[in-house]
């Protein structure tokens, strides 16, 4: 069976290969010649000759009408986890003939899906057609894939015939970004740095003046690390600089651990995590950096998603001598010891030690994330 797979698919993509209505045809032409042979009528001689000569006919046209078309593919808009792909072919068909009855096969990978299929009733002489579809996406990630098939089996469908044309395409697919109204680890470093500056005399400076703007009462939603305690203390109500931004060299590195170990699903979460903190620290006005062990330090928006989506674990440790203070996102709790000073960390238990205690260093505050619980309501737990 699997010689004559093997055939069947050289005959459809080098020529053509006969259909189950062809292989019928064949073995009635077939008998016809016998029985003219036996008889010698040549009746029996004439039908068994059109006969054949009709399957001639099906399998020349069926790959003629493939010779000459053109598929390009417009480039594919990267997606958040859980959306749709916006997925656009072209077919171009530059010949004087129109051509009908095709079939085009996307060969999307299968961790993306199961290859898409599309019937064209016709493609006008000269004319191009355009099939966009859309594709649902369930995990993050960048997929590739470069074959699209054209098929047909016209005009009268006793023969099958394929060709395959390269189409390169990239489709990125973003981490999910949860929206966080509060973040501690992150909250926590600029109230920090907030009171390192004004111990040393340094003043705040607004991003757009650089003055220091007045102080306001507490809004809901406003940011912890922009209270002024002292002010605060002193009136009896929360007070907050307006659009204050430190511009003294704060910056915050969130690192995934994607060197070390992890079980699947919790990486997953990891990598929402730090995409859902990365942007709240942006939210907030803060320096922000994403850093792995493939890639090192990264910013931007663009740059960081798109890491993020690429990222697994087990990767290589490229260079990083630096120092700073790191919000650590780990599945091994003995690398938090080594953290710079001041570090943050998140720690996901390994489940397949759950009998055994996490222990974790109190020189460093965390959140140790329990995964039966929502992501979201822990990012914005305080820090043990």
């Amino acid at each position: 069976m699997k010689i004559i797979k093997l055939i069947t698919n050289w005959l459809e993509i080098h020529a053509s290969s006969p259909t189950y209505a062809g292989w019928v045809l064949a073995g009635i032409a077939v008998c016809f010649f016998g029985a003219a042979i036996n008889t010698m009528a040549g009746w029996l001689y004439a039908i068994s000759g059109v006969t054949l000569a009709l399957l001639g006919i099906a399998a020349f046209l069926a790959s003629r009408s493939l010779v000459g078309l053109s598929v390009t593919r417009r480039q594919i808009s990267p997606v958040s986890a859980g959306d749709e792909l916006t997925l656009e072919l072209e077919i171009y068909n530059p010949t004087k003939q129109s051509v009908t009855l095709l079939q085009v096969e996307d060969i999307l990978p299968f961790v993306l899906g199961k290859p898409m299929k599309h019937g064209i009733e016709t493609i006008a002489s000269r004319e191009t057609y355009r099939w966009v579809y859309y594709h649902p996406t369930e995990k993050r990630g960048i997929y590739r894939w470069h074959s699209v098939e054209l098929a047909t089996g016209a005009p009268l469908g006793l023969f099958w015939s394929r060709r395959q044309h390269h189409c390169e395409a990239t489709a990125i697919v973003y981490p999910t970004v949860l929206t966080l109204s509060a973040c501690p680890l992150v909250d926590e470093i600029g109230e920090e740095e907030s009171q390192r500056n004004e111990y040393h005399g340094r003043p705040l400076q607004t991003a757009t003046s650089g003055l220091v703007r007045s102080l306001r009462p507490y809004r809901i939603g406003d940011p912890t690390r922009l209270i002024h305690w002292r002010t605060s203390a002193r009136y009896g109500e929360l007070r907050v600089r307006e659009l204050e931004m430190i511009t003294s060299g704060q910056q915050v590195i969130i690192a995934l651990d994607t060197a070390g170990n992890w079980e699947a699903d919790n990486f997953e979460q990891a990598v929402i995590a730090a995409a859902s903190m990365y942007f709240y620290a942006q939210h907030q006005q803060l320096q922000v950096q994403l850093l792995t062990a493939a890639t090192g330090l990264v910013r931007g928006d663009r740059s960081v998603l798109e890491t993020l989506a690429a990222t697994q674990y087990h990767e290589d440790i490229s260079d990083y001598d630096e120092q700073h203070p790191l919000i650590w996102l780990t599945q091994n709790p003995l690398s938090i010891s080594s953290l710079p000073q001041g570090s943050r960390w998140l720690l996901w238990p390994d489940i397949q030690s759950n009998n055994e205690p996490v222990l974790v260093s109190r020189d460093y505050s965390g959140v140790v994330i329990d995964t039966a619980q929502a992501l979201r309501s822990q990012l914005q737990k305080p820090l043990v």
